[in-house]
């Protein structure tokens, strides 16, 4: 089992001498622990167990993963096996422990393979894990009887093989095609430098949107200022308090204030609006259409 650093190695070690438990000595640990949160249970438990743990870490790191992180998941999977494991249905620690380690190591493998998450369901997993080693054995299979499978045909027959959609092959095959690239990574030597980011479209105003924005709001609010000032002074004043200010004005508190009831001065609100939406239409036909 190759490891990464002289860390790897020293862990590896502590767990290669670490006690070999009979079933009934890991039965009565398991009970401590379920029972009585037996800490020193817990941890003769997990260290009887690195060594299962470490090795199957070992069977991953064809994924590029640190060796230190696989074996540091391969410990969390460990620990939630043994906070889960039920000793009174008769299978041995380390069956059960088998299932939390691989799930552990496998969630990790699937988080850190690219930026894109790569498959959640249990059929993308299956497929992950799976793919390349079913497409080797079924190009063997079918070179052993004189056939060569295309692309289409191969996806069909891992989709059949695995008991997945078509569609989570042809996106799975994508996602295992490469890793991950920096957009600022350069093109090729022939493009002196230009890098990936350089052909992505900038999305934000351009500078002819800009003025024409610029030019249109300007227009706009000249219009809006000349339609204002065709109004009496008591509707200017309604307008502006109700239209003009943050936070806009009651029509109880106008009322008040001007000796009129909420509903007249709503009356003299709505008139006002009209004659500005009358000026504006003979203004601009172009204004009319953002009003309605």
């Amino acid at each position: 089992m190759a490891l990464d650093s002289p860390k790897d190695m020293s862990l590896s070690r502590r767990a290669m001498k670490a006690e070999l438990l009979d079933a009934e000595t890991e039965r009565q640990l398991a009970y401590a622990w379920r029972d009585e949160r037996d800490e020193e249970a817990l941890h003769r438990l997990i260290n009887a167990y690195m060594r299962l743990a470490i090795s199957m870490a070992s069977k991953f790191k064809r994924y590029g993963a640190p060796m230190n992180d696989l074996i540091q998941e391969a410990g969390l999977g460990l620990m939630k096996a043994a906070d889960k494991f039920d000793p009174d249905r008769g299978v041995r620690f380390s069956t059960y422990a088998v299932w939390w380690i691989k799930a552990s190591i496998q969630d990790y493998v699937m988080r850190n393979w690219s930026m894109v998450r790569t498959g959640s369901t249990s059929s993308q997993k299956s497929l992950f894990f799976n793919m390349r080693r079913v497409q080797a054995r079924l190009e063997r299979e079918a070179l052993s009887r004189g056939e060569e499978l295309d692309r289409h045909q191969m996806r069909q027959a891992i989709s059949m093989e695995i008991g997945v959609p078509l569609h989570d092959v042809e996106m799975m095959e994508g996602r295992l095609s490469g890793s991950d690239f920096s957009l600022n990574a350069t093109q090729s030597v022939e493009d002196e430098g230009r890098e990936w980011i350089d052909t992505l479209e900038d999305d934000s105003t351009q500078a002819a949107e800009l003025v024409e924005e610029d030019h249109d709001r300007k227009a706009l609010r000249a219009w809006l200022t000349d339609a204002v000032s065709r109004l009496n002074d008591r509707e200017q004043f309604i307008i502006r308090e109700r239209k003009l200010r943050e936070p806009a004005r009651t029509l109880e508190s106008l009322g008040t204030e001007l000796g009129l009831s909420k509903e007249r001065v709503r009356q003299l609100e709505a008139a006002a609006l009209k004659k500005m939406r009358r000026q504006l239409e003979a203004e601009s036909q172009e204004v009319h259409e953002l009003l309605v």
